[in-house]
């Protein structure tokens, strides 16, 4: 098995408020390291410069959900990410119940790609903008995506005020913050693990190399992450983010973290 991963903040004056993580326990149900494992990779959404209701950093906000994510559903294998979700959101939620207000929109909140492995099956959940790659037996990549914020006028998301409405709203997207409810919303599946050779879990600063910039297909992503590793690919972002005419969305540069692991 081999495992590679990296997070890069989008500038050097700001926080990355990206987060990954892999856990892999010392034998797996049938005794052997690798046979299981879970991968999480979260992207925490940047607030406007304005109040959000909390005192505390969406680094801190990650940096307790993605925590809960990796325990949670390494100590509770027989539980649906779903409800692996849900657990974790209620958990970081009651950590800043008492000081902060928890309805506010623009409460500290993530995107979620989560992927676990055992010895017959691999289970996989999204929510929001980050992407998984799943590399089948036979090499074809298959992207799986919640594509819910592609799907909002464009032009709504151009203000917060505008893109407030449609944030956890029906009709609109939806992100890991305080309402455990928000895990039944996310992408899920399951695969046999005979079927899945290699798999990559990206924020949307990771994948604009793909859905942005158009520098190739997502196997063509998988490629790169195989041949040049996690720090490689992040820095072929980097490049392309650096050219004056390139496109633009939302951030030049943005947060960067992406996970790699060939089963």
């Amino acid at each position: 098995m081999r495992i590679d991963l990296s997070t890069a903040p989008g500038s050097p004056e700001r926080p990355n408020e990206d987060w990954t993580s892999v856990a892999l326990p010392a034998g797996g149900p049938g005794g052997s390291p690798g046979q299981s494992g879970v991968i999480v990779v979260l992207d925490g959404v940047t607030p406007p410069p304005s109040e959000t209701g909390c005192v505390h950093s969406v680094p801190w906000f990650t940096a307790r959900l993605g925590g809960s994510l990796i325990e949670l559903s390494g100590s509770r294998p027989e539980s649906p990410l779903r409800e692996v979700l849900a657990g974790a959101i209620a958990r970081t939620a009651d950590a800043h119940r008492s000081t902060c207000d928890l309805s506010h929109v623009r409460t500290p909140q993530a995107t979620v790609v989560m992927v676990r492995w055992g010895a017959e099956r691999v289970e996989h959940l999204v929510l929001s903008d980050s992407v998984l790659l799943m590399e089948g037996a036979d090499g074809e990549v298959r992207a799986v995506l919640d594509d819910r914020l592609d799907r909002v006028p464009r032009e709504a998301l151009r203000s917060h005020a505008t893109a407030d409405v449609y944030r956890n709203a029906e009709g609109g997207f939806f992100t890991a913050a305080a309402d455990p409810g928000v895990a039944a919303r996310a992408v899920t599946g399951s695969t046999p693990r005979r079927e899945v050779r290699a798999l990559a879990a990206m924020t949307d600063g990771v994948s604009r190399w793909v859905d942005l910039f158009g520098a190739g297909s997502w196997a063509d992503c998988l490629g790169v992450l195989r041949k040049e590793g996690a720090e490689g690919l992040i820095g072929r972002v980097r490049a392309l983010e650096a050219e004056p005419e390139g496109p633009v969305r939302w951030k030049r540069h943005d947060d960067a973290a992406v996970a790699f692991a060939e089963l």
